[in-house]
């Protein structure tokens, strides 16, 4: 990903700061989660969504062997190993050590991500000692397209570096 692309996630996923909570929306102003913060930016950068999203449960205490959004995000996103996340990437959050990974948000600048948070709504935070400890996967909008075969990214924003 280039600083200009990130600098395009960035200012898409700012667009949404004050958006209100609301449990599996994702329409910028009206409402969103975390995964549909993720989606908007997605459809602002990218385009259409690769595929629809099915229901899933918003407990943070979840546990289980499958973690279900990374292996999700893995079909459509390109991996990052956490060592080298940067601004514009989106971070996975496991909110307890025994379970599984359920929160997402975007990496602003080295100290700062946007997420939505429940009865916050979508913030700009500060990315604390605490949640970088919570942090579990890493992700990238771009190249997602190129590694996949697909004309997914194509539409919107230049692929090339």
């Amino acid at each position: 990903m280039t600083e200009d692309q990130a600098q395009q996630i960035i200012t898409a996923a700012r667009s949404w700061i004050g958006t209100p909570y609301h449990d599996q929306a994702g329409v910028r102003g009206v409402g969103c989660d975390c995964l549909g913060l993720i989606r908007g930016v997605w459809r602002e950068v990218i385009g259409d969504e690769p595929t629809d999203i099915p229901p899933y449960t918003r407990d943070w205490g979840e546990t289980g062997g499958i973690e279900v959004l990374a292996e999700g995000a893995k079909k459509w996103l390109q991996p990052v190993p956490l060592e080298h996340i940067k601004p514009g990437c989106i971070l996975m959050f496991r909110m307890r050590d025994t379970a599984i990974a359920k929160h997402c948000g975007i990496m602003s600048d080295a100290n700062h991500f946007i997420h939505a948070y429940e009865r916050v709504g979508v913030i700009e935070q500060q990315l604390t000692k605490a949640w970088r400890l919570r942090l579990a996967f890493g992700f990238s909008l771009i190249g997602t397209s190129q590694l996949r075969g697909t004309n997914y990214g194509a539409k919107r924003i230049n692929m090339r570096p």
